[in-house]
């Protein structure tokens, strides 16, 4: 296999879309360092594992010695991203903006090479902006042009208000690739209306258009929705080891192939070895185990990453909780599904009542840390070893 297609495939390794692929070819065959832009609006300080599926992409372009451009949208902050918004985005104050952006530097390097990643803010260009060459800017586009960017066309057929400066938010995004003369954009596949605006900036600034290339949202602890804060379904960087390591092994077995290919940097080819092991009748805990503490020493280190698998290891012996046990899958319809109610219909319980019973009395764990709350809801995309007395176990999985 040649550089270039070892290359591409590393590149194209979890990507959603790669616009053009012919053109990120030819620019490879200039073998000289490409410019591999991807912009962060500074609007939270603290990042989740679903943030860094982008920036793990941005690190292999490192790997491959490629020059990374960190874009911390100081100066669209303060317009407010509306992707994906159905109401107009509250815009930043400067002194959120910086402090959001500081923490999220000391966040990203964990993961970046410092050493070899430019962070570049876009008010250094925009900031010197005249209102006249803004006006030229928006020049470049129509309304018409806009309105096919798909949350501002529901916006617009359902009767809510689109702000004229939200206009300008794609525009200057596109922008920012002709000021930094990007080779190749990065970002989500709901920026993807924005990413082409770079492309079509540069045609008619005489540059070169840069290839896009989007990643997907990674779904959170469920395996259904977005990785989220809001929805209490992500595992945030700066989490605790312990906290960590538990919120991954209770992802499900068929999640953890997708966290692997997004967030792992083992090669694929060893993952898909672990695939076959797993169906050879290798335990898949141990499996998410190596997934478990490659991502821990990512954002701890070495000696945090085998304290946690340890300390999870202990409470399941302190439960002594069997190897073979009953499993069961429910699933819940808004989510979550009450603990009594997994109880009760994984056989453990005769009923309800008796479920709430029995975790009044002390009685019921769930991998092996006893349950107190008897209106304890359980997320979808958990799978835990729920536990009645001395002798009851059950794996249960809800989907």
């Amino acid at each position: 296999m040649g550089r270039i297609e070892e290359s591409l495939e590393i590149i194209k390794r979890g990507a959603d879309e790669i616009l053009l692929e012919d053109g990120l070819i030819e620019k490879l065959k200039s073998k000289k360092p490409l410019i591999v832009k991807a912009g962060f609006d500074p609007t939270a300080p603290d990042l989740h594992l679903g943030h860094t599926v982008l920036i793990n992409k941005l690190r292999q372009f490192q790997d491959l010695g490629h020059e990374v451009h960190f874009l911390i949208g100081d100066f669209t902050g303060m317009i407010g991203d509306p992707t994906g918004k159905n109401v107009t985005r509250k815009p930043l104050t400067e002194t959120q903006v910086q402090e959001n952006a500081r923490t999220y530097k000391e966040q990203v390097f964990k993961i970046l090479d410092e050493s070899k990643t430019k962070v570049v803010f876009n008010s250094q260009w925009m900031g010197k902006m005249s209102a006249a060459d803004l006006i030229q800017l928006a020049s470049n586009q129509t309304v018409a042009r806009m309105l096919e960017r798909d949350d501002f066309n529901k916006r617009y057929s359902s009767g809510q208000p689109i702000a004229i400066h939200e206009f300008l938010y794609p525009m200057i995004q596109g922008y920012d690739s002709v000021a930094l003369k990007a080779d190749i954009e990065l970002g989500g596949t709901d920026q993807k209306f924005n990413l082409l605006m770079g492309r079509e900036l540069q045609k008619i600034n005489g540059q070169t258009p840069q290839v896009v290339l989007t990643m997907p949202i990674l779904e959170g602890l469920d395996g259904v929705q977005k990785m989220s804060k809001s929805l209490n379904n992500y595992i945030g960087v700066s989490d605790a080891p312990d906290d960590m390591f538990g919120k991954i092994m209770s992802i499900s077995d068929e999640l953890m192939w997708r966290y692997f290919e997004l967030l792992s940097f083992r090669p694929m080819a060893e993952i898909e070895q672990f695939q076959t092991d797993m169906q050879e009748g290798k335990n898949p805990r141990d499996i998410k185990f190596l997934l478990a503490k490659e991502i821990i020493s990512r954002f701890h280190n070495d000696d945090a990453a085998e304290k946690a698998q340890q300390n999870f290891i202990d409470r399941f012996k302190k439960g002594k909780i069997p190897d073979e046990m009953a499993e069961f899958e429910f699933t819940a319809v808004d989510g979550s599904l009450g603990i009594a109610y997994i109880l009760k219909d994984s056989g453990m319980t005769s009923s309800t009542g008796e479920a709430i019973r029995m975790i009044k009395q002390g009685a019921v764990k769930m991998d092996g840390e006893k349950i107190t709350d008897n209106k304890l809801m359980i997320n979808s995309g958990t799978t835990a070893v729920y536990q009645v007395g001395k002798r009851k176990f059950s794996k249960v999985t809800i989907v």
